[in-house]
């Protein structure tokens, strides 16, 4: 199995305590994401261990005052020592907009062979579709680097959710076909416009993470369309990813596996489109 987006881990992280209480209050109340303390690097490869996940892609998610490329540099220092397990995603710094700032950073990821961007334009009060951040997008399609964009809800009390909306990575899609994007949180509650925005764009894959996959299945629960969708038109567009240790990877296999979704499907989920995406081939 591979683990599409699991965060970096406390340990390789600078922000206080204090920064990470005030960002993480409703999370901590909604996830008790506080409840088992600091996770390290260990506590993560022994999850996978014991959930029977290959690989994790570990993101490098900038949501506080933390240096980008302090965040890069670590994720990096893991790829580089784990092969075998880890891949990388980096990310930017989102409070200097300056284009040619973003190019760089965007090819020092790429140098650093990490195989992604993480973004979270929320959390800065930062328009996707601002025209600043369109050379980072090209210079991430030039480079071969999938861009990650958190979408749908989220529980930090700073800023609205609005520029969340699927909708906004449409445009992103249109302007260009060829950058991989990734959908994290799948977009709920706008979910028939996340299935329309990745039925049209064959490039914009759905991640799942931190999110109990169990309701998903819920009728009533606002996942319906996609749910109904992916044991056949998005079956080759879902990443298996429990943005740990907000969801344990055990806890979200075993929702995913009651859900009734056909073997093969799981299969996808759980390996073959991230496999595909990655460029990992099985067993190695």
């Amino acid at each position: 199995m591979i683990d599409m987006r699991v965060r970096l881990p406390d340990e390789f992280r600078t922000v206080s305590d204090g920064e990470k209480n005030s960002f993480y209050e409703r999370y901590n109340e909604v996830f008790g994401i506080f409840e088992n303390g600091k996770r390290t690097l260990q506590d993560l490869m022994t999850e996978m261990d014991n959930s029977n996940v290959e690989t994790a892609v570990i993101h490098a998610e900038y949501e506080f005052g933390e240096a980008a490329s302090h965040l890069n540099k670590m994720v990096a220092q893991i790829v580089e020592k784990h092969t075998d397990r880890f891949y990388g995603f980096g990310t930017v710094d989102l409070t200097n907009l300056n284009p040619l700032s973003l190019v760089e950073q965007a090819e020092e990821i790429a140098d650093l062979k990490l195989i992604g961007i993480n973004l979270q334009p929320v959390f800065f009060d930062v328009d996707p579709l601002d025209h600043r951040l369109y050379p980072l997008y090209a210079t991430a399609a030039k480079l071969g680097l999938i861009v990650s964009f958190h979408t749908g809800i989220h529980f930090s009390l700073k800023s609205s959710i609005i520029k969340n909306n699927p909708l906004y990575i449409d445009q992103i899609a249109v302007d260009f076909p060829k950058l991989k994007i990734i959908a994290c949180h799948a977009g709920w509650p706008w979910i028939p416009e996340m299935v329309a925005v990745a039925r049209r764009h064959k490039n914009v894959y759905l991640e799942f993470g931190g999110i109990d996959p169990k309701y998903i299945g819920y009728p009533g629960s606002g996942w319906e369309t996609m749910f109904s969708l992916m044991n056949n038109l998005l079956s080759d567009q879902i990443l298996f990813g429990t943005d740990w240790p907000v969801i344990s990877m055990k806890k979200a296999i075993q929702s995913w596996e009651h859900l009734g979704l056909n073997k093969e499907t799981l299969n996808q989920l759980f390996f073959e489109n991230a496999s595909q995406l990655i460029g990992k081939e099985k067993g190695g």
